[in-house]
């Protein structure tokens, strides 16, 4: 089975009619429409979505085949994934979360950080997270600056460590090769229909 990318949280049930609370991942919250069915985590389940509207932070939406309370309760905390070649293509500079996550971290130097844990948004742009072989793992923006490569094919991203930072004891002296949390605002819209929380740009 191709990678599965998560564009989706069901949550609570709403009315009697089978409706749920329904969490996106998506920058247009009405793009899980267009993906077709979507599938649970294990891909054993499909979810085609009826009916959606929106509501203050999420959808109410409904699912074919879902008609009552009872069984839209069941559905609630069921998150739901798309295949990864069902996504748009990407442009140049512009990566898909699922596919950093995993990736080998090398300095510019060649030297081994470990490998990308995740991408997070903290509201000042994307920040990578990078998991070393011991000790806790690293922030740092993900902007051309501090990633000048990112080589999907070769399975790793390049990290130029950055001179100043900063960490959570200002009393300890910093280590030269594992600098700790650095925040840089930047970031650009995102385009319809592209999973927000699965989508980073490089600028």
């Amino acid at each position: 089975m191709s990678a599965l990318v998560c564009v989706a949280r069901i949550g609570a049930a709403h009315g009697v009619r089978g409706a749920v609370k329904l969490w996106t991942f998506t920058e247009d919250p009405f793009a899980v429409r267009h993906y077709g069915p979507l599938l649970s985590k294990d891909g054993k389940r499909q979810f085609e979505v009826a009916t959606a509207r929106e509501a203050r932070d999420h959808l109410v939406a409904t699912f074919k085949g879902v008609t009552t309370r009872e069984e839209a309760e069941r559905l609630n905390g069921i998150e739901l994934y798309v295949a990864r070649e069902k996504l748009p293509a990407t442009d140049d500079d512009e990566y898909y979360h699922t596919d950093l996550i995993g990736l080998a971290a090398v300095t510019t130097d060649g030297d081994v950080l470990g490998r990308v844990l995740a991408i997070h948004n903290f509201g000042a742009g994307d920040i990578i997270e990078i998991a070393p072989p011991k000790g806790t793992t690293l922030l740092l923006p993900f902007t051309n600056a501090v990633v000048p490569e990112v080589d999907l094919k070769g399975g790793r991203v390049v990290i130029a460590l950055p001179q100043e930072i900063e960490g959570e004891d200002r009393g300890e002296v910093p280590s030269e090769s594992r600098p700790r949390l650095v925040r840089k605002a930047h970031g650009r819209g995102i385009h319809n229909h592209r999973p927000w929380f699965w989508l980073s740009w490089l600028q």
